[in-house]
């Protein structure tokens, strides 16, 4: 359905590393007519890569519609593409807490914010940093947030996200569990309108446990995470063998799959949606969306960058805006 310009969103755009694809994936959708004309947009990142990157790509751009904040902060004797950096991790956060600074003040209600390379961050002096979703959800003092992943058919919302896969099954909880279901289900009911949400729960171990022959999660942490949630999401069903959740959320028998760690959700998910896919964070004061992929290094600054996720992530945080539901 088409926005009108009444009911335009505000979207704020952070370009990532400056090293990276970031820059080029955010050009070349804003390039794109069908995108442009979503929203009004406001860029935040630095005008000489920004205008680099185009120069040197060769890129079609116009400004029109879009407000760019320029942040001078990327050192132009030692900038090159595709190189980790700790100015470069620094300009990132800058842009990423500028944008912050931009949704407090309104009216922008969405962000979408290109890839950050995390080496580069942390030799920035951001110790322990982990990712964009933490970082946000601590700049906004979230109590319960979540990564949701979403593709045309297929919504994946990780319970454990970027640690050890030997760490997994200490750090999941009763709670951790809980949260990520009632997280789902709030976004599913308010944000895709889905009035009565079917959540599949999956299971940690190989056939969700076996009746505890490969493992006793499922019996002692996610089953009572699914009875406690049953009261408030009806349409819930798990533990279910992870090798075959998805399959039943792909032929249409659940809205969304809570899994319990990172590759469980990204392997299915990046098997099915590679270009498109979009990442998606729950609990915010905001809507806010990222393509899924890094920042591509290697081929930073060589016009081969596929901006589908880009896109992706443009359009669905123009249609979860609050200004367009």
């Amino acid at each position: 359905m088409p926005i009108s310009r009444l009911s335009r969103p505000s979207v704020v755009i952070t370009l990532g590393d400056p090293s990276g694809i970031g820059p080029e994936i955010a050009a070349k959708a804003l390039a794109n007519p069908a995108v442009k004309s979503l929203a009004d947009f406001t860029v935040v990142g630095s005008t000489f890569v920004f205008d680099k990157t185009i120069r040197d790509l060769r890129l079609k751009f116009s400004t029109r519609n879009i407000n760019f904040v320029n942040i001078d902060n990327v050192p132009q004797r030692i900038f090159a593409y595709g190189k980790s950096d700790p100015s470069f991790g620094k300009a990132s956060m800058q842009y990423l807490d500028k944008a912050i600074d931009i949704l407090a003040e309104g009216p922008a209600k969405s962000l979408v914010t290109a890839p950050i390379n995390k080496a580069s961050v942390c030799s920035a002096g951001y110790v322990g940093f982990q990712g964009h979703t933490e970082y946000l959800a601590a700049m906004t003092r979230a109590k319960r947030f979540a990564m949701m992943f979403v593709g045309e058919k297929l919504k994946i919302t990780l319970v454990t996200r970027h640690m050890a896969l030997c760490d997994v099954s200490q750090k999941l909880s009763t709670d951790a569990i809980l949260s990520a279901i009632e997280l789902t289900g709030k976004c599913l009911k308010n944000n895709f309108k889905i009035r009565s949400p079917r959540i599949g729960v999956a299971g940690l171990n190989p056939h969700a446990g076996e009746g505890g022959i490969f493992g006793c999660e499922e019996i002692r942490i996610i089953a009572p995470a699914i009875k406690k949630a049953a009261g408030g999401v009806k349409g819930i069903v798990g533990p279910v063998s992870p090798d075959v959740i998805f399959n039943m959320a792909l032929d249409g028998k659940l809205d969304a799959v809570i899994s319990m760690y990172h590759d469980q959700a990204l392997i299915p998910f990046k098997l099915l949606y590679f270009r498109t896919g979009v990442n998606y964070t729950l609990g915010l004061p905001f809507v806010r969306t990222s393509p899924d992929h890094g920042t591509g290094f290697d081929i930073a600054g060589k016009g081969r960058a596929d901006p589908s996720s880009m896109i992706e992530a443009i359009k669905l945080a123009c249609r979860l805006s609050p200004e367009a539901r």
